[in-house]
């Protein structure tokens, strides 16, 4: 009975694993941004909005390409839009545990990626939800494949 579970939320495990993993990559993206606008005399606060601009696009393009290939929508730019917006809330819990922790404790404030880190998991479950259920939402296929090339009938 387990693996028959397990079995049935195979695909689901998988592809939140998948998404764990773009994110890994939205980690690295972040910091290395942060670091560099931190590097040209930005302050933690306006860097870090600028970094997460930078990683929401690159893991939306990832998460695109890889974790959600099949369900993705044939205009990237309302798709990418949609990924933003729907974002918002796992954004806001990532700026919000990134800006409190800059705020309240030196060690961060000193080594920001640690800030970068702990608002990456906060925003997490929030960001896979609304990535799997509203941005990359199962659409019926002429929907997802506008130029289809149907043949008009006579």
């Amino acid at each position: 009975m387990l693996l028959r579970a397990a079995g049935r939320y195979a695909p689901l495990l998988r592809q939140f694993l998948t998404f764990g993993l773009v994110g890994t990559g939205g980690f690295l993206v972040d910091s290395a941004v942060l670091y560099l606008c931190l590097a040209a005399g930005a302050d933690h606060y306006t860097g870090r909005i600028l970094s997460y601009l930078v990683a929401a696009t690159f893991t939306w393009a990832m998460n695109r390409r890889f974790t959600f290939r099949d369900q993705r929508d044939a205009a990237r730019l309302r798709e990418w839009a949609r990924f933003l917006l729907a974002n918002a809330l796992g954004g806001a819990l990532n700026y919000a545990t990134y800006a409190l922790l800059i705020g309240i404790s030196p060690m961060v404030y000193a080594h920001p990626i640690l800030g970068v880190a702990a608002g990456s998991i906060a925003g997490l479950g929030a960001n896979f939800i609304v990535s799997r259920y509203f941005v990359f939402r199962n659409r019926p296929a002429d929907q997802a494949r506008p130029n289809n090339n149907r043949r008009a009938r006579s």
